[in-house]
């Protein structure tokens, strides 16, 4: 298996390579769609005009993204806003074709789990300086823009950051409340609730465990949270297979049929939110999108609140993908391509968008509306994310194989530690190995 992991990232970088050359040679001029191939410089073109913009998820935030738009267009009655909503699945594949075949938008949604490649493909302008003499500058969260200049593998900022999610432990107040047990705000109060909720004979369980996809991210913030590491490198090695991680990594996937459920090594989020929501079930770690789910099932029995602490207040996190706009390189009419992503990342058109996704404003103003407020597992949030005393740990979204190693190489071997065929040590040695290689990899040709 290692051998061709490492071939498969020696053909990744080869192609990168190769199709950047190709790109500088063959970009050709087009009109003000912004629809040249990554190569072409585009221009700032008359601060008019027609503009397209890709929603990255499209579909599910739709209608508010046309009520912004709306609003921009009658604000800025020179520029047309074309709006093309992107399935989320299909959105990576989408920008990769048109990177190599031409058809980009002048305007994207980019998040951080995506902008690496994007970005080594030079489809994307870097936005520092823009921003500097922007009206945003000095009003967007700066650890949101720490996650995207990490992201960048370079350390420009390639997007605008418009929102962050992050990881929440739900958790049923009308059980805890039964058993006298405090909320799960330290890892030690997490596990004993863990333990006090379980009566196995009754079915009822502490916690539900993500084993399915997705598995992989929960893993490390519950490792990261315990641990108290607060970097993902050590120099050029992971840390992911620290001793103190290993610990407890063992801690955490110690809670498996014994305080959740045995089904649980199958469990992808809609799974567990289904589970959770239908159950006697007392915590699940998830994040603020499914919010409304547990609202229309468990309507006043239960909270959300941020991943708990160390027994010092300490909060440790890994990074949760930050999403946001990029300003295409090949884009013909810039400055007011520039002017939208200016005006979706401004407090009002932020704060309306983050509303209805049910997420975390970018725009440290919007974070401060009344809605952010009245929605606690919101803003518990953006306080934990904006808090002193949170470290966060900069997932290694640059590396073109991230998506490969945390999802498609090791979900499957993270089911097997669940199932006691694997140790956590032999797993997080594996998938320290692999990370080590995708580091060099990326050194090498950077």
């Amino acid at each position: 298996m290692k051998s061709s992991i490492r071939i498969r990232r020696s053909r990744r970088a080869a192609v990168a390579v190769a199709l950047g050359s190709v790109l500088a040679l063959t970009a050709t001029a087009c009109g003000d769609d912004g629809s040249g191939s990554a190569g072409d410089k585009g221009n700032e073109g008359s601060g008019k005009g027609t503009i397209t913009f890709w929603d990255n998820n499209g579909g599910v935030r739709t209608d508010v993204w046309k009520q912004i738009i709306a609003d921009f267009e009658k604000q800025n009655p020179g520029i047309k806003v074309d709006y093309v909503g992107v399935p989320a699945a299909s959105v990576q594949s989408k920008y990769d074709t048109s990177i190599q075949g031409g058809g980009l938008p002048d305007v994207g949604g980019v998040g951080t789990a995506m902008l690496a490649e994007i970005a080594a493909q030079g489809a994307l302008e870097p936005l520092d300086s823009r921003l500097a003499k922007s009206s945003l500058n000095g009003k967007l969260n700066e650890k949101f823009l720490e996650s995207v200049k990490a992201a960048g593998g370079d350390g420009k900022t390639y997007s605008v950051p418009t929102s962050a999610n992050n990881g929440t432990l739900w958790y049923r107040t009308d059980l805890f409340g039964a058993a006298k047990l405090d909320p799960p705000t330290t890892w030690t109060n997490f596990f004993a609730a863990a333990d006090r909720l379980t009566d196995q004979g009754h079915n009822k369980f502490g916690y539900t465990i993500r084993g399915g996809e997705g598995s992989i991210a929960q893993a490390l913030d519950a490792m990261y949270g315990q641990s108290g590491i607060t970097s993902f490198w050590n120099g050029d090695k992971t840390t992911v297979n620290d001793p103190k991680n290993v610990a407890a990594l063992e801690k955490y996937v110690g809670l498996y049929k014994k305080d959740t459920p045995s089904a649980d090594v199958n469990n992808d989020f809609t799974k567990m939110v289904a589970q959770w929501d239908s159950g006697t079930i007392g915590m699940l770690s998830h994040n603020l999108g499914s919010y409304a789910d547990h609202e229309k099932a468990l309507s006043g029995k239960f909270k959300g609140i941020p991943n708990p602490t160390l027994d010092d207040g300490t909060r440790v996190q890994v990074s949760n993908p930050v999403d946001g706009l990029g300003l295409f390189k090949a884009g013909k009419n810039k400055a007011a391509a520039w002017k939208f992503i200016e005006f979706a990342a401004s407090h009002g058109a932020n704060s309306e968008w983050n509303e209805s996704a049910g997420q975390v404003p970018a725009n440290n103003e919007a974070a401060r509306d009344a809605w952010v407020q009245a929605s606690e597992p919101t803003k518990l949030a953006a306080e934990a994310l904006n808090g002193t005393s949170t470290k966060i740990v900069q997932l290694p979204y640059y590396l073109p194989d991230w998506n490969t190693v945390s999802k498609a190489d090791n979900e499957p071997n993270f089911q097997k530690v669940l199932l006691g065929k694997l140790t956590a040590k032999e797993f997080l040695d594996t998938l320290a190995d692999q990370l080590d290689k995708a580091q060099a990899d990326w050194k090498k040709n950077h």
